[in-house]
């Protein structure tokens, strides 16, 4: 039987690896997609709370809405943020981020 505690702890590791390959990365893209990590551990929280919370006997299924709704919006952040990703790289070509010192061209 698995519990909410296995869900959050899932969840939290998740996290920790997404946080820890933002502080200890140097490549923009692995940074983009620790924070991606990330993220989708904040969802996986919020599915599990949502599972587990149960209002006359049934689930409440607000939490899974509410990813649902995250999901689409992080897609569309995807896509800028591959966008500006692109641009830098063609502007620097490099994908290091201790090349990459200010935002203007």
């Amino acid at each position: 039987m698995v519990t909410l505690n296995d869900y959050l702890l899932v969840s939290g590791l998740l996290f920790t690896v997404g946080f820890a390959g933002v502080l200890l990365r140097r490549n923009i893209i692995i940074i983009f997609m620790c924070l991606e990590l990330m993220l989708n551990a904040a969802n996986l929280s919020l599915v599990a709370f949502s599972r587990f919370y149960l209002q006359n006997g049934q689930p409440d299924y607000n939490g899974q809405i509410l990813v649902f709704f995250i999901i689409t919006v992080a897609a569309a952040e995807v896509a800028v943020g591959l966008a500006i990703i692109v641009a830098l790289y063609r502007a620097r070509q490099t994908t290091h981020v201790e090349d990459i010192n200010s935002l203007k061209f």
